[in-house]
């Protein structure tokens, strides 16, 4: 199989409707507090992993946790898991600092996340 590899998923968002007692969870659960905490999002850095909270489930309308996959060219790799039977759900847009998001969908609906980092 040719085309460009991952560099692993390294993070990983929640949607969650109460912020405050979701934060109060995973600050217990990975043992620091949040490096971003903010109305919109909270996020946690610990072992190497980004865990977001996602207020509501975010402009995205996400349903259920998405692990997102750290690659090195977002279009590339959009461009090959779509042709191997992905759809998109999420084209690629800029959240801040340089970082690339995107999202997919694998037959089965489940949704796959993807990061450029530039």
């Amino acid at each position: 199989m040719s085309g460009s590899s991952t560099e692993g998923i390294k993070t990983v968002l929640h949607p969650v409707t109460d912020t405050a007692k979701a934060k109060a969870v995973y600050a217990a659960l990975l043992g620091v507090a949040p490096q971003v905490d903010e109305a919109y999002y909270v996020g946690f850095d610990a072992a190497g992993q980004h865990i977001g909270l996602v207020p509501g489930g975010g402009p995205q309308g996400m349903t259920s946790p998405v692990a997102y996959w750290h690659v090195p060219d977002i279009e590339a790799k959009l461009a090959e898991v779509t042709a191997a039977g992905a759809t998109l759900k999420e084209p690629p847009h800029d959240v801040g600092g340089g970082r690339l998001v995107a999202s997919v969908a694998d037959p089965d609906g489940n949704v796959l996340g993807l990061i450029q980092d530039r």
